[in-house]
Parts: structure tokens; C-alpha cells; sequence
């Protein structure tokens, strides 16, 4: 940019000044110079364009108050008069109408032609238009030195601030504070920001209560938002110079998120790999230590597994689940391999404390899922640890079993719970693979499969509401929309083609089980990685 009191300076212009305007409009931006001889040129003017008149329209009918309003309505910068062989002086009512109105005015010898000001304003414009892409050029070297250095999001922060004393963070789209230089923003303002990347197009505010409005340069890796760069100032604070240092340095942040993502694609591709060892057996088990000491962890101690999913009636996971375990555990200084299925998120990691300290860390961990996930309840699922990766298929089979209990329990109910403590059922269930528990539902429930597939028919859903309701006829009748009558023909039924009378208790047993055991089969997260 240029101003006026730059060009007063340049000694070729022979400016002399006549009116400084009001306080700090010599030093304002200037946007170009137009010249004019109209006596009302406000039709013409752009805001901010500084007025250069020779005044023909003085020898007319208009007045130097009348020219000087209309400048002013077109929110000129100023007025330069140029002197003529036959108007050796500026005229004294111009000079009090400027000075009245708070316009600045010079005038300009008669030697010198108004084409010197455009060009010296051009040569104004060019040197800050080199300056400024030397300053882009070396700004972008050295954050891609940064960068290549592995500073990562912090490193570009601190080049920003040696540039520009701007309080600065970087915050994904999970509300997760990547780096912050000079700024600190609270669990209420990081949400904010969070909700604001969802929206589209996401905001160029946000206002963050009492850390005031914040500026977004937004940071996106393959197409979409990944994150922010905030600079806790509003947009209208920012001059031109930091608007542009922020933008590009959200463009460098964009290579840095691609990067991180990469590598935690990688670090998930390979965890979910570890599940596949673990839960297949002898097979591949020689392979489990070599892939903790991958991901730092010690096979040959105790290890403990968990797993996290969100209660039922939510999505059993959503995205961000995986990295909010995992930086849940670094917080910790604890080494971890955190694995995302479609039903649930799992952790492995060395446990040398106390087994009854497990729980502690669970609460701690579900504490903490919460904090990122508002307005859901995440629950987790533990298993005793072990010692060895050899023996992580049972923890990794019971943790995820605990886990998947806990969804379907009602609200308001425990949010860890290790698989020792559920039901004696769910204990027997837990001692096997989906495999053989698929075979045993298929063996008592496929008889009312297939009849209910031929028939058209709804057995199955019968029975399930039959024992959801205790064995009560009145209640499953009603919850059926059916008579008692029709419930008992169907319960008849039920005994003919599956030869198990939902009268006994040991039958009734053999049904739930069989209900249990189709369902536990049938979770894709309860005994894969994915």
C-alpha cells in the first residue's frame, strides 16, 4: 500500500502540504489516484482513491465547499491541486473547505504533470509488491524447512510469531488443540470450533466467549477441513501483511495434517493387523511380539486389553474414536496399540500396576472419550491381563465381549465393567468363537428360520419377545399386537419344531442361550478387528 504522506515525501513530486486532514488520514491506505475536473465527481471516485484536480471547475458556478463534499462522499483520500501559469496558487477557499472538512490537501507544481504521481505511486506499488513476494518466498522456505525438520504444527506457529505477535493455535475438527503459541483456549472454546468446522462453508469468526472472536484460516488435507489455524483476533484486526502470512501458513499446516494422517493410516492399518494375529490363534501367534515391539511395547511382560464403543442407540464408534483412546494413553506416558473396528475401538498396552488399578485407568479412559464426544456415553470393556502376547486372545475375546454388554445395557448404567463381572452366561459365551457359537444358534434356532422363511412367519421374533418379557404371556401378547391365544399357538409351535418346551426352565435356558450366542456371532466387532 501507499498513503499520501508517502508521496509528499518523494522529493521529484514537489508536493507541498496545505491541509493534514483529520488524525491519521495522511498515513491511511491509499487504493490509486484520479484525476478530474468535475465539479461533483462522487459518481466517479472509489473509496480511498486520492483526487487530483487542476480546479477548471473553479471557474464555474460550483464552490470548493461543494467539490470538497463530494470527495468526501465518495470517501477520497485527499485532494492534490495541481498550479497553473493562470492559478499560481492553491485557492484560499479550497484550502479552508479541506481543512474544515478533515480532508488532506497539496498541491503540486505546475512543472510537474499529474502522470509523475501515477507513476510514483506504481513505483510505490511494485517495491511493496517485491518486498512483499520476497517476504512470501522466504516465509515459505522456511516453513517448509520446518516442516521437513519435523517442527510440525508447533514449529510453523513459532515462525508465524517471530513475524507477527499474534496469538495463534491450531485445532482439528475433533476439537483437539494441535499447537498454540501465545494463545489458550478452554474445553467450551475448542468445541466451538470444532462445531463451527462442520458447518458449510465453515465461518471466517468464531466467537470463543471469553477468549474473544478468533480469525479461522482454514487447514485441509485431501479436500475436506481437517483443522483451523486461529489467530485470537478478528478479522477486521488483521492487516494485510498478517492476512497473508496466516493464509500461507495454513496452506503449509494442510501438508503437515496429510502427513499426520498418512502415518496414523499407517499406524491403524497395522494395529488392525496385530488384531488378526491375535484372534488367529496358534497360527499367527509367533508373529503378535514382533508387531508390539513395533508400536514400543514389551511382549514378554504383562499386557491388559481394552475396548471402547459408545452405548447402544449411538453409533458404536465415530470418527476421531481411535486417535481420542490413543492420545488418551500418550497423555499417560503409556506405550498402546489402538485398533478401530466397525464395533468398537481397541487398546492393548503393558499393564505392571495392580490388576485392581485397571478400572481406575477404564473410568479414567471413559472420562476422557467423553470430553471429546459430548452428549454421548462411552463405555469400556476390560479383561484380567496376561503376561505375554501369546495369551492376548482370551483378554482381547473378553474385553470386547464386557464392551459389547455394556452397549446394550440401559442408561445410567456402569460405564466399565471387566468380563468377570457380567452375567455367568456371558462368561460361557466369551469361552468361544463366533464360529462354534454360530453353530449352536443355528442348530436350535434354524428350524424357525427356515419355517418363517417358507411360512412367512414370525417365530423367531416370538420367542425373542416371548423371553425379553420373563415368560409373561399378557405382556408378549401385547408387545406383539397379537391375542394370548395366538401367542400360545405359537409357543406350541416353537416346541414342535425345535423340540424344546418354553414351559421348562432348562429348555427356556436353551433358547436364551441359543438368542445369546446368534447375536454375539453375528457382532462383527466382537472377535475381528474390522
Amino acid at each position: 500500500m501507499f498513503s499520501f504522506r508517502s508521496l509528499i515525501a518523494d522529493p521529484a513530486l514537489t508536493l507541498r502540504l496545505l491541509a493534514d486532514g483529520a488524525p491519521g488520514a495522511l498515513d491511511a491506505e491509499v487504493l490509486w489516484v484520479h484525476t478530474t475536473e468535475l465539479p461533483d465527481p462522487s459518481a466517479y471516485v472509489r473509496p480511498r482513491e486520492l483526487v487530483l484536480t487542476n480546479g477548471l471547475w473553479h471557474t464555474g458556478a460550483a464552490s470548493s465547499e461543494d467539490f470538497v463534499a463530494s470527495v468526501v462522499r465518495a470517501e477520497g483520500a485527499g485532494v492534490v491541486f495541481g498550479l497553473r501559469d493562470d492559478t499560481p496558487t492553491t485557492p484560499a477557499d479550497l484550502v479552508a473547505a479541506c481543512r474544515s472538512a478533515g480532508l488532506p490537501l497539496a498541491e503540486i507544481s505546475a512543472a510537474v504533470p499529474f502522470t509523475a504521481v501515477s507513476q510514483a505511486a506504481a513505483a510505490i506499488y511494485a517495491e511493496q509488491r517485491q518486498v512483499g513476494l520476497v517476504g512470501l518466498v522466504r516465509r515459505g522456505n522456511a516453513l517448509a524447512d520446518a516442516l521437513s525438520r519435523g517442527a510440525g504444527a508447533s514449529g510453523v506457529l513459532r515462525l508465524l510469531r517471530r513475524e507477527h505477535a499474534l496469538p495463534l493455535a491450531v485445532v482439528d475438527r475433533m476439537g483437539r488443540l494441535l499447537a498454540a503459541a501465545g494463545a489458550a483456549l478452554d474445553p467450551d472454546g475448542l468445541q466451538t470450533v470444532a462445531r463451527a468446522l462442520t458447518h458449510h462453508p465453515p465461518p471466517l469468526e468464531v466467537d470463543l466467549g471469553p477468549a474473544g472472536r478468533a480469525s479461522v484460516f482454514l487447514v485441509g488435507a485431501v479436500g475436506d477441513v481437517d483443522a483451523a489455524l486461529l489467530c485470537l483476533a478478528p478479522v477486521t484486526a488483521l492487516n494485510r501483511d498478517q492476512h497473508e502470512a496466516l493464509d500461507q501458513a495454513a496452506r503449509f499446516l494442510s501438508l503437515e495434517v496429510a502427513r499426520q494422517q498418512a502415518v496414523q493410516a499407517i499406524e491403524l492399518r497395522f494395529a488392525s493387523e496385530l488384531l488378526d494375529m491375535i484372534l488367529s490363534g496358534p497360527q499367527r501367534a509367533a508373529e503378535v511380539p514382533g508387531r508390539l515391539q513395533a508400536f514400543g511395547i514389551d511382549a514378554s511382560g504383562p499386557l491388559a486389553v481394552c475396548a471402547v464403543a459408545f452405548a447402544e442407540g449411538e453409533a458404536a464408534t465415530l470418527p476421531g474414536l481411535a486417535e481420542a483412546v490413543n492420545e488418551f494413553f500418550v497423555a499417560t506416558g503409556t506405550p498402546v496399540v489402538v485398533a478401530g473396528g466397525s464395533g468398537d475401538v481397541v487398546a492393548v498396552f503393558p499393564w505392571r500396576r495392580p490388576s485392581a488399578e485397571l478400572a481406575a485407568l477404564a473410568e479414567g479412559l471413559a472420562a476422557a472419550v467423553g470430553r471429546a464426544f459430548p452428549e454421548t456415553r462411552p463405555v469400556v470393556g476390560l479383561s484380567a491381563p496376561v503376561t505375554g502376547g501369546s495369551g492376548l486372545r482370551r483378554p482381547l475375546v473378553e474385553s470386547r465381549e464386557a464392551c459389547r454388554v455394556l452397549r446394550r445395557r440401559p442408561g445410567g448404567g456402569p460405564a466399565v465393567s471387566a468380563f468377570h463381572q457380567l452375567g455367568t452366561h456371558r462368561l460361557l459365551l466369551g469361552l468361544h468363537d463366533r464360529e462354534t457359537l454360530g453353530r449352536f444358534a443355528d442348530g436350535v434356532l434354524g428350524p424357525l428360520r427356515e419355517h418363517d422363511t417358507r411360512r412367512g412367519g414370525a417365530l423367531e421374533a416370538t420367542l425373542r419377545t416371548f423371553l425379553d418379557h420373563d415368560g409373561q404371556w399378557t405382556p408378549t401378547a401385547a408387545a406383539l399386537f397379537i391375542h394370548v391365544n395366538t401367542l400360545r399357538n405359537r409357543l406350541v409351535r416353537i416346541t414342535e419344531l425345535t423340540g424344546l418346551d418354553v414351559t421348562r426352565t432348562q429348555d427356556r435356558v436353551d433358547l436364551f442361550l441359543a438368542l445369546e450366542a446368534d447375536a454375539a456371532a453375528g457382532d462383527p466387532g466382537r472377535h475381528s478387528a474390522g
